[in-house]
Formats: C-alpha cells, structure tokens, sequence
C-alpha cells in the first residue's frame, strides 16, 4: 500500500514539474526529496 501511495506521491511531484507549477512556486526542492526517496523506497518497500 505505501509503495501504491509513493508511486502516485511521485507521479503528482513529477506533473506538477513539467507544468511549471513547482517553479512558479519556488518549490523545485521537492524533486530532490524525491530523487533522495526513490532509495529507500525501492529498498525497504
């Protein structure tokens, strides 16, 4: 369930990305976070 929610968590940053919407909002940290979580989630979920 939580590997199901992170995929959708990812899909939504990612979107959200392309559009700009992350940019206009001065919130492209979130990619890195991402980028850092894809890790430990392949690993431990």
């Amino acid at each position: 369930m939580l590997f199901a929610l992170f995929y959708v968590l990812a899909i939504t940053i990612l979107v959200m990305h392309f559009t700009g919407f992350l940019e206009r909002y001065n919130l492209e940290w979130l990619i890195y976070l991402l980028a850092a979580a894809v890790f430990p989630a392949v690993i431990f979920l």
